[in-house]
């Protein structure tokens, strides 16, 4: 996935970021400290880490695969960042082996849950991570979108099984281990004490518009990403986003 702050790529990543960037903001308001320590689970190449780096924040991204590593530490040293971004070899489930309780101003939990053995451990730890009021972004696979994604290519029998299955998988050539809905997400987060703030629907339409009319129609870019912001926290549109990202609050 693309630098979140290059147009194109806006399309995916613009509304994580919007959230994500207001509440590491409303952060260094609270604690009075211009710089935050936070880590970014699953954090890969740097997506989203680079980007937060370059706010002037440290951030930690820990990530099983070495590739992904090395690659971070390029992304970061030609971003100018590479002294607040600092790469570490693990997952979510063996976190503490890694890095320390309760020492980290936010913790970004992107594209993890659905691969974990156990999404409950994996969300316990990325909170235990926090410190006192510190701020959770977990985002995942959206049930719903996958379901309308196979209706519309004419793959029927396959939306209906997701539909039906625990895991709302497709078939057994599906790429995806694990989908959620919003309301298994924000129980999963609500169960650790963690206060949840916002429910966000990501890529409502963008996985749905060829992406021809985009590139070509004049403000066809910009009027999605609008309409991606404007349909994003309605409850209604929840049910068929691609991903589903719930921003919470570490309880005091």
């Amino acid at each position: 996935m693309p630098d979140p702050m290059r147009p194109r790529a806006s399309l995916r990543t613009a509304v994580v970021w919007e959230v994500l960037k207001d509440a590491l903001d409303r952060r260094v308001k609270a604690t009075g400290r211009e710089a935050l320590d936070v880590l970014d689970t699953g954090g890969g190449s740097g997506n989203f880490a680079v980007p937060v780096a370059r706010l002037g924040h440290r951030v930690t991204v820990v990530d099983p695969s070495p590739n992904a590593l090395f690659a971070l530490e390029r992304r970061a040293a030609e971003a100018g960042v590479a002294d607040r971004v600092r790469g570490v070899q693990g997952d979510v489930l063996g976190l503490f082996d890694v890095v320390e309780r309760g020492g980290y101003d936010a913790v970004l939990c992107h594209g993890v849950l659905e691969y974990v053995e156990d999404p409950a451990e994996g969300v316990r730890n990325a909170v235990d991570a926090l410190r006192s009021e510190g701020a959770l972004s977990l985002l995942a696979a959206g049930l719903g979108g996958a379901v309308l994604a196979r209706a519309l290519a004419g793959h029927f029998t396959e939306a209906r099984r997701a539909l039906g299955d625990p895991a709302g998988r497709w078939g057994d050539g599906d790429p995806v281990p694990r989908r959620f809905t919003a309301e298994q997400l924000t129980e999963l987060v609500a169960a650790t004490g963690v206060e949840v703030g916002a429910v966000h629907g990501v890529r409502v339409f963008a996985d749905l518009v060829p992406g021809v009319l985009v590139d070509t129609e004049s403000g066809a870019l910009d009027a999605l990403l609008k309409l991606e912001a404007a349909a994003a926290e309605l409850p209604a549109f929840h049910s068929v986003a691609t991903q589903l990202h719930v921003l919470g609050e570490k309880r005091a």
